[in-house]
Formats: structure tokens, sequence, C-alpha cells
């Protein structure tokens, strides 16, 4: 197509489409001695590394293999005091990324009670509604406060 085809009445000029590839990035690791998560509190010792000291509330979410062994750890969303936007779409990204077959979700209340509110409830419900349609389930939802008090969203019967 050349330029004067592209400015004739009734066509539009071409459409440049990008060429694309997706990569997952390694930015550090950790070593996690228990190797699976068979309980909340095992998930715990791995989000309070990251959760435990912040001033603002963080959503994470950790990717597991299907013998629930951690795969990757990933920052969703790094809000205010006491919020923290959190959509599927950037929650299951990562997830997709790493191959997970399994996940579970964590945030902190810098507050440091670890009582989930109604909005932690609401998105759970919907994180798990996505993750069945993707075929990734979300394990679990665990609130982190402080001095290594939380709550699982699944062990309180939310989920």
């Amino acid at each position: 197509m050349n330029d004067k085809t592209a400015t004739k009445p009734g066509h539009q000029p071409a459409k440049r489409v990008n060429i694309v590839s997706v990569k997952m990035v390694r930015e550090s690791s950790l070593l996690y001695p228990q190797r699976r998560i068979r309980m909340a509190k095992d998930a715990v010792g791995l989000f309070q590394k990251f959760l435990e000291e912040t001033d603002r509330e963080q959503f994470f979410l950790l990717c597991l293999s299907t013998k629930n062994e951690p795969v990757a750890i990933h920052t969703v969303s790094v809000g205010s005091l006491d919020a923290s936007i959190v959509h599927p779409r950037e929650v299951f990204k990562a997830a997709v990324l790493a191959n997970a077959a399994s996940v579970i979700v964590a945030h902190n209340h810098p507050s440091g009670d670890p009582t989930p509110s109604r909005e932690d409830i609401e998105v759970t419900r919907r994180l798990q509604e996505a993750g069945e349609l993707l075929g990734i389930p979300v394990l679990d939802h665990i609130v982190v406060g402080m001095e290594g008090s939380f709550c699982s969203l699944k062990e309180k019967g939310y989920m």
C-alpha cells in the first residue's frame, strides 16, 4: 500500500501492529527451606518477609507448582495506608507467566489488625471466580498483621 492509496476517500491509513514476546524476568530469589505449602502458616512465613515492615498496603501473589511448591512471588500492587487496588487481570498475569498450578494471595494491614474487611472478602470472591475460569485455583487469601499475626480467609470460612 502506498501513501496515495492510504489517503483516498473511503480508505483508512494502514494500522501498525506490534510484534511482541512475553517474558517473566527474575528480579531476585530467596531460599524456602520447607519446600511445600501445606497450610496458611507455611505461606505466611514467605509473605512476612515482604509485608510485615511496610507502612502501606501491599498485595502479593504466590505461584505454586502442582506439588504446592512455591515457584514465584509477585508484587501485584502497592497502595496507600489503607487500600490497595487489585484486579484479577493483574493478579493472574504473573500466574500464567509462571505456569502456576494454583496461587495464594496475601496483603497486609499496616494498622496491624489482620481482620479481613468487606472489600477483602469481595476481592477474594472475584479472584476465586477468575481463577476457576483460568484453571488456576486460589487456595487462600491471607491478611498479614503485625508481630506474626495473620488471618487466613480459607480457615475463617470465607472461601
